[in-house]
């Protein structure tokens, strides 16, 4: 106790708490003593420690040693002697039985917080009204991980390779900045109609990136400067809002607000990424039909006289490698609504672009999208 008052000297806090340890020490010691002995022997301890405040009270260093203490602990522990029973069998009993039920709750209930942390990197998925079908897709992914999640709007089925990873929660990395998009339209910051935003004159890596933006060219060349000034201007307290309206992933943010869903805080899974395009798609978001349909027509890429297909790729960077790579979007084709999400991971070589491609092979084998 003396390192913690000479390390925590200017913490008045850690004073008090220091003294009131050392008075519970005190009469801690005197029920000790008192049960060792007999119940006549008890009032003797009492006059012991009266006899001794008498004699202090006249000194002219009254309490300065150390085992006097205040009139407020020494009349403490005379009132603590003065009612002192010896503790019943019965009473030893009680206390036996709660240490235990308190240590089984304890130990009972670390396996359910394990889960609850848990839960937080996986999602458990529940489609019991649906079919489902685990497909083999190793030769397409060869040498990376990850998965293919797709569903089925018609047949009401999900197919899905690597479940294991297909539940497993990432960052979103730049998909999310369909959602960031969205909260900045609800939030008014931006409109369908008035959605430019000035360069700021930084000049970035990429040179579309080094001019003004409107909410379509931003999503279709990713400019993430645009989405995190959109953030910032939209404000933490509504972004963590709508990520619990929307139940977007882990709903997490933590750190800076510009890298967040960057290889952060905020993670999603696939198949969360599918139920999301779902409910984007199909306004189910209880957002302003006009903004559900602005982010969906900046997310628009091919159209086809067999259908259009809309989506957004994203790449998670670590130490200056590619790690891990998303596309994600949906497919109109033959009144029909194909919604997806492939995540791909790989030490060195995983990115959006690397994604797509590998989602389109896909898609072309499923017979489901070809590019020609």
């Amino acid at each position: 106790m003396n390192i913690i008052g000479v390390l925590y000297w200017f913490n008045p806090f850690v004073w008090y708490s220091l003294k009131e340890m050392k008075n519970d020490r005190e009469v801690a010691c005197d029920t000790s003593v008192l049960k060792l002995l007999e119940e006549d022997s008890y009032e003797d301890s009492g006059n012991t420690l009266i006899n001794f405040a008498e004699k202090m009270s006249i000194s002219p260093f009254p309490f300065a040693t150390g085992i006097s203490g205040s009139m407020k602990q020494m009349k403490k522990r005379i009132l603590n002697i003065a009612t002192y029973h010896p503790v019943s069998f019965k009473k030893k009993l009680y206390g036996t039985l709660s240490f235990t039920l308190i240590v089984f709750v304890l130990f009972g209930f670390a396996p359910l917080l394990s889960i609850q942390a848990a839960d937080q990197n996986r999602y458990y998925f529940n489609a019991q009204d649906s079919y489902i079908e685990y497909i083999d897709l190793s030769d397409i992914f060869k040498e990376n991980r990850g998965s293919f999640v797709l569903f089925d709007t018609k047949k009401d089925s999900w197919h899905i390779y690597n479940k294991d990873y297909a539940t497993t929660r990432i960052s979103p990395a730049s998909t999310f900045k369909i959602y960031s998009a969205l909260f900045a339209l609800e939030s008014g910051i931006i409109t369908p109609e008035h959605s430019m935003l000035s360069w700021n004159g930084q000049n970035y890596i990429y040179d579309l990136w080094n001019m003004d933006q409107t909410l379509e060219s931003a999503m279709q060349n990713s400019v993430t400067w645009y989405f995190q000034t959109l953030d910032e201007q939209t404000g933490l307290s509504s972004i963590i809002n709508y990520l619990h309206k929307t139940g977007y992933g882990n709903q997490t943010i933590e750190g800076a607000l510009s890298f967040y869903w960057l290889n952060s805080s905020l993670k999603i899974s696939p198949i969360e990424q599918v139920e999301m395009l779902k409910k984007l798609y199909y306004n189910q978001l209880d957002f302003a039909p006009e903004n559900m349909e602005a982010i969906k027509n900046s997310i628009r890429l091919y159209t086809t006289e067999y259908g259009s297909l809309s989506g957004k790729t994203g790449t998670i960077e670590v130490d200056g490698q590619n790690t891990s790579g998303w596309f994600i979007g949906y497919i109109e084709k033959d009144k029909n609504t194909y919604f997806f999400a492939t995540n791909i991971q790989n030490e060195m070589l995983a990115s959006g672009p690397i994604a797509t491609d590998l989602t389109f092979s896909i898609l072309s084998e499923l017979d489901i999208w070809k590019i020609e």
